[in-house]
């Protein structure tokens, strides 16, 4: 029987305390291993290249270099890596930049530990998770009135690219929606790729904002 990984974590955040408390409650959650904690972006991107992990619980206020532009580095070094910010703001000024910057799931530091732990295994899974006041303020965002002679972006979609955006929006990963839709992994990513381009979007979660506002999902 093949023994399945634990998902290896860092954490990133400027506050010792919070790093404490996040590793120990953390640790005590079965399939998930905190690897390292870092107190700045420098470090946190040394550590990520070092340990390798699979997520990275990314703060937003730090000294030196902020979580937006270590979220960009980190990325661009290691794209394999998700990140799930987690923080006390969700103004607009912060929360949009790193969405752009490429972060995976946006939680507050408000949430409860076992919603931090059901992030890190749906991030894992290639599911995206948003705060209810953070998707709200998303979805505020991307509604803007659309001219009478101009049509939506999906009606250039094919049937099967409609398919995978149905499915995308439900927050299925790329093997569920391959084995929902009987074809090959590959093929989904190609797909995916096309409505990322025709809806002018750039990941998976503004393609869910896309569909949800256009009455798209189910």
């Amino acid at each position: 029987m093949e023994i399945q990984q634990p998902i290896k974590v860092l954490l990133v955040d400027d506050h010792e305390m919070v790093r404490i408390g996040l590793a120990a409650v953390l640790d005590t959650e079965d399939g998930i291993e905190v690897v390292g904690e870092a107190s700045n972006g420098q470090d946190g991107i040394r550590m990520a290249q070092a340990y390798k992990p699979d997520i990275v619980l990314m703060d937003l206020v730090m000294e030196g270099m902020d979580g937006v532009e270590t979220t960009k580095k980190l990325l661009e070094l290691y794209p394999e890596c998700k990140v799930i910010v987690l923080t006390s703001y969700i103004d607009d000024s912060k929360m949009y930049p790193v969405i752009e910057a490429g972060a995976f799931s946006y939680l507050l530091k408000t949430s409860r530990a076992g919603e931090i732990a059901d992030a890190i295994r749906a991030a894992a899974r290639g599911q995206s998770v948003l705060e209810s006041q953070v998707a709200a303020k998303m979805m505020n965002r991307f509604r803007q009135p659309q001219t009478p002679k101009q049509k939506p972006l999906h009606e250039d979609l094919t049937d099967r690219e409609m398919d995978v955006l149905h499915r995308l929006a439900e927050g299925k990963s790329n093997q569920e929606i391959a084995d929902e839709l009987f074809i090959g992994i590959k093929t989904v990513k190609y797909h995916i790729t096309n409505i990322f381009s025709k809806l002018g979007v750039e990941d998976r979660t503004q393609a869910a904002i896309y569909a949800h506002k256009h009455g798209l999902a189910e």
